[in-house]
């Protein structure tokens, strides 16, 4: 990569109104790995004036469909040829271990494109419905204009493609801000789309923090937000969306329970809660961290999670038999920390890690994977996001308790149950109150499958052909019939 100190706006590297750098960090090793430029709000203008060129004189939203699928078939294929660096890329950045980088990190943003594209061939761009009164009614969907997308750390590019994807196929344009946590997988992206030869203003990348994103959603030319972060951040997001009457997208944060019933393997329950409380260190917000466990099967099940939690290997992310990295930063690591002692004094039952670093590590964030047990579902352990390694078992008496814990929680994005009897999981499946939900899995990004929570966790939907809609108006047209004109005419 070759555009150190430049910044990809309107199609070109160019210079950056400032002399800021980012500094990328590595959390293995705590070195300076790499540096990008720093948008600042002038960048801003001049990212979203391009996009506001290229949707309103420009060529793009108003190709035929089928040009814009080849553009993202395109990059799709540019992608999969870097797939394996920009795996590679992520982990340094950001400390996901590199089994995981090269399944969700990269793999499966790289088959997002191609699902989109699969999406948007079959999509109804027009269509006419029967009206009311007997005259048909014609429905065109047509480009949302300029998108601001707003993603974090913890799945950088998988959650750049949910949006860019979408929002391109639809005809838009799209002024993408990273995290500065993670700015070279995204100026990576900048030059696949550079290479694949999307027009002027279609897209730029600037890399950048809470400055940039605040000026970029204010901007008087950005039509839509979409945003993915914390809840305090997306109610920001939503208050100035409201003052501009702004379309807006929130996926946010998430408090995910995994429902055991009494006729679960142990073995399987343990397999599982690594996968869906465990994944990317614990750094995912559809990370399910309360396990909510029946009282006649509590012991049994404890110490199957504990043997699990105490074994998993913890390490160099870059190793692949590495399955929990370090957390991306010092903060996140303290932040972390804080919620093992604030479980310790809320009265939890600490049964596996503590604050401390792991065996055989003397440097990097890293936490050891820590379980709780003897939850009571109102601590803070249990209700707040913690972002890490850190899971929580609470006991319940009945399903109908399990359902209520399960919902007691002011978020709503995931969620699974463990059985063996499939069509009991299925009824505490339609019972939880969230957007996504597993029966014996965690709930699976499959790109056909809209992705989103409820209460505070967030509104609207990404991914699935609702994924497409986010990014498109409805314009209902009506045609008078030929016979009124002319008779119009003759009077």
């Amino acid at each position: 990569m070759g555009h150190e100190g430049r910044l990809f706006i309107g199609g070109e590297w160019v210079a950056p109104s400032t002399d800021a750098r980012i500094d990328v960090v590595s959390p293995h090793t705590e070195a300076v790995i790499g540096r990008a430029a720093a948008a600042g709000p002038t960048d801003v203008d001049r990212a979203v004036t391009a996009a506001r060129a290229a949707i309103d004189a420009g060529p793009w939203p108003r190709l035929d469909p089928a040009e814009r699928i080849a553009a993202v078939r395109r990059l799709a294929a540019l992608y999969g040829e870097r797939r394996r660096e920009m795996a590679e890329l992520i982990t340094a950045e950001m400390g996901s271990p590199i089994s995981f980088s090269k399944l969700a990190q990269a793999m499966l943003p790289w088959t997002m494109l191609g699902a989109f594209a699969d999406f948007a061939e079959g999509y109804a761009w027009e269509e006419t419905r029967p009206g009311y009164y007997g005259q048909d009614v014609i429905l065109r969907k047509e480009p949302a204009g300029v998108v601001a997308a707003i993603v974090p750390w913890n799945m950088p590019q998988f959650l750049i493609v949910g949006k860019l994807a979408p929002a391109l196929l639809a005809g838009c344009a799209v002024v993408l801000k990273p995290a500065p946590e993670t700015p070279l997988d995204a100026n990576l992206l900048a030059e696949l789309i550079e290479q694949a030869g999307l027009p002027p203003g279609v897209v730029s990348v600037l890399p950048g923090g809470a400055d940039v994103g605040e000026a970029l959603v204010a901007h008087p030319g950005v039509d839509r937000v979409s945003f993915t972060g914390s809840t305090a951040a997306g109610r920001q997001v939503a208050a100035a969306c409201g003052a501009g009457l702004k379309r807006v997208s929130l996926e946010l944060g998430g408090k995910s329970a995994a429902v055991v019933l009494d006729d679960a393997e142990p073995a399987a329950v343990a397999a599982g809660a690594k996968l869906a409380g465990l994944m990317n260190s614990g750094q995912a917000c559809v990370a399910q961290t309360r396990i909510l466990v029946p009282e006649s099967r509590y012991g049994e099940m404890v110490d199957a999670l504990a043997a699990m939690v105490d074994e998993v290997p913890v390490g160099d992310p870059s190793d692949r038999a590495t399955e929990i990295g370090p957390l991306v930063a010092r903060r996140q690591q303290e932040r972390v920390r804080g919620y093992i002692e604030l479980g310790q004094y809320e009265g939890a039952r600490l049964v596996v890690g503590g604050t401390g670093l792991p065996a055989g590590v003397d440097r990097g964030w890293y936490v050891r994977p820590t379980l709780f047990a003897d939850v009571d579902n109102r601590m803070r352990i249990a209700q707040e996001e913690i972002f890490g390694p850190v899971l929580t078992v609470v006991p319940y008496a009945g399903e109908d308790e399990a359902v209520r814990l399960a919902d007691e929680s002011d978020y709503g994005l995931s969620g699974s149950v463990w059985t063996a009897d499939v069509d009991r999981g299925m009824e505490v499946a339609r019972r939880v109150r969230t957007g996504t939900f597993g029966v014996n899995q965690p709930y699976s990004m499959d790109p056909a499958a809209p992705f989103g929570g409820v209460k505070a966790s967030g509104v609207g939907r990404e991914l699935g052909r609702e994924g497409m809609d986010e990014y498109l108006e409805v314009k209902a047209i009506s045609v008078a019939p030929a016979t009124d004109l002319s008779e119009g005419r003759d009077r």
